[in-house]
Formats: C-alpha cells, structure tokens, sequence
C-alpha cells in the first residue's frame, strides 16, 4: 500500500515573539518510516504536538487519511500512536495493568483488550515480565512498554520521540527489532533521534528541521547526491608527495577533493567504485601504500553540510 497516510502543510506556530515552527510541510505514506531531524531547539517536538493534536498550530493543517486532526477527542486521532521521551508509565502497577489502564484509554475492553495486551507485549519481547512491575525494570524495558502502550489501539501510524534516549545497546537493538517488525507489517512511523546511525537504519525518508523550517525533505539516496563526494579514501603513503604528484591525483576521475598532511591524504570521491583506479594510479606513480581505508558518506556529515552544526547542539 502506498497511498497517502499523513499530510503536513504550511504548519506554523509562534510561543511569544519566536518562531519555533515555520511554514513546515512534508508527507508520509502508508507503511513508509520517516526521519525528523534537527538539532535541538530546531522545532521538532513542537512540531510532532501539532501533528498528534496535542498543541494548536498558528497556521497550516494535519491530515490522516484526508481527515484533519483538529483539538479535542476526534476520532481520526486513534489513528495516531504516540511514544513521548518522557516515560508514561505507573511505576506501582504491573506492566499488564499499565497496558489495561491505556487499553481502557482508548475504549478497549474484555477480550479484545487482553488480546490487545498480549500481542504488543510479545512484540517488545516483554511478555514473561507482564506481572513485574516498572519500578523493577531496566531503562529500555521501560522505553519498550512505553511503545507497547502507544500500540494497544493497533494505530496506522507511531510517532516516536527519543525512544532510545539512555538505554544501553542491547536495550536498543531490542527496540530496532520491534520497530523493524512493525515496517514489515506495514505500519507507518516517524522516528526522531539524536542518534543519526538509528536514523540511517530504519528510515527511508528523512525530513530536517532547522530553526523551525524543513531544509531537506527527501529520501536517503537523494540527501547523499546533495554533497559532492560520497565516499572518502585514506591514504598514508610512504613519502610525502610532491605538488605536481598532488595536481595530477587531482585530475583523476571522481577525485573532487583532495587534503593533506605530509605523506597523509584524505580523498573525497563521487561514488565509492573510484577508489580502486585511484589506488592503482598512486602505486603507479611509484608510492608505497603504508595504509590505506575507505568510508561511505554518512548522514552526519549531510547534517552538518546543510545545518551547520550537529545534530546535538
């Protein structure tokens, strides 16, 4: 299924004189996970309380399915599942009835609630642990229940915000392998994360927010044509090479940069199927390779291209 699920446009919202979100617009597919990103302050939690209605935007409209999300108990809004950072869990209760008292939220009772209860905490691997209590949980049991709470109501689409902030990564690959499950079910997410390697893992579209305006809106693939290298190439030769050796690398195909430090060189490449020739033209040259390594293009290094500044700041 790939129609339409989510349609953000024009959203905006003011607190005072600052602008904390500003005109933002973007979409999401049915069974499609998307990445939002943006360093802190940038307005992604302001931005994910107006798509879950839980904050009235200034201008613009969200959709689910072509209904609008609007304020008060709407119906289109048990369409949406929403794991905040902050965990929202009674520590004095079991996990089961954490679940149930959610579960009961939302409108769900006897069997279908218990039925309900059972699958989500199978799916976060935390069914033998039903009767325990929060208060004796790890970090990432207690995120995981906190997703498994968000699910009970079986919603299209999970809003996650910082789901994996503090947990060990043991803890984070078991949330990976739950979310992982619900994209092969077809359920749409929106992950965000200071960590941009969960991002690279799960997403297949990727939004960033800067100072409250989406500045990239695009699949992985596409970010990475943005930058004119997408791969790199280590060098450590066995003498520091001379400008005309340097000029001549230079003209290579695919070399588009070139830095170095003595007998050290980093080398930006267009794609990765480069950095064979080029090796094989400095052995040429009459160099010896002490060491040589290569990397791909990483999201981090589009972040910082586009925002200037890391993801944390």
């Amino acid at each position: 299924m790939t129609s339409l699920l989510l349609d953000v446009k024009t959203l905006s919202k003011s607190f005072g004189q600052r602008k904390v979100v500003d005109s933002a617009s973007f979409s999401l597919k049915h069974g499609q996970t998307l990445g939002l990103l943006g360093p802190n302050g940038a307005g992604k939690s302001t931005t994910v309380s107006m798509i879950c209605g839980l904050l009235r935007q200034d201008q613009g409209e969200v959709r689910i399915d072509g209904q609008l999300v609007g304020e008060g108990n709407n119906a289109v809004k048990h369409k949406i599942g929403f794991v905040p950072q902050d965990l929202a869990l009674y520590d004095d209760l079991s996990a089961i009835e954490n679940l149930k008292l959610f579960g009961a939220l939302y409108g769900l009772t006897g069997g279908v609630l218990k039925a309900r209860c059972d699958a989500v905490l199978e799916l976060v691997n935390l069914r033998d642990r039903a009767a325990d209590k929060p208060a004796t949980f790890s970090g990432g049991m207690k995120r995981r229940l906190n997703i498994a709470a968000a699910l009970l109501h079986d919603p299209q689409l999970l809003i996650l915000d910082e789901p994996t902030v503090g947990v060990d990564p043991q803890s984070r690959n078991a949330i990976f392998d739950s979310l992982e499950i619900l994209k092969k079910q077809g359920r749409a997410l929106i992950y965000t994360s200071h960590y941009m390697e969960e991002v690279e893992r799960l997403a297949d579209h990727i939004v960033i927010i800067d100072h409250g305006k989406v500045i990239a809106n695009e699949s992985p693939q596409e970010l990475y044509q943005r930058l004119p290298a997408q791969a790199a190439l280590e060098l450590d030769l066995d003498r520091t090479p001379d400008a005309e050796t340097l000029s001549a690398l230079a003209q290579q195909a695919g070399v588009t940069q070139i830095q170095t430090a003595g007998a050290h060189l980093d080398v930006a490449l267009l794609n990765s199927g480069y950095a064979l020739p080029v090796l094989q033209w400095v052995n040429s040259q009459g160099y010896t390779l002490q060491h040589f390594s290569t990397a791909k293009t990483k999201l981090e290094d589009i972040f910082l291209t586009l925002t200037g500044r890391s993801l944390r700041d």
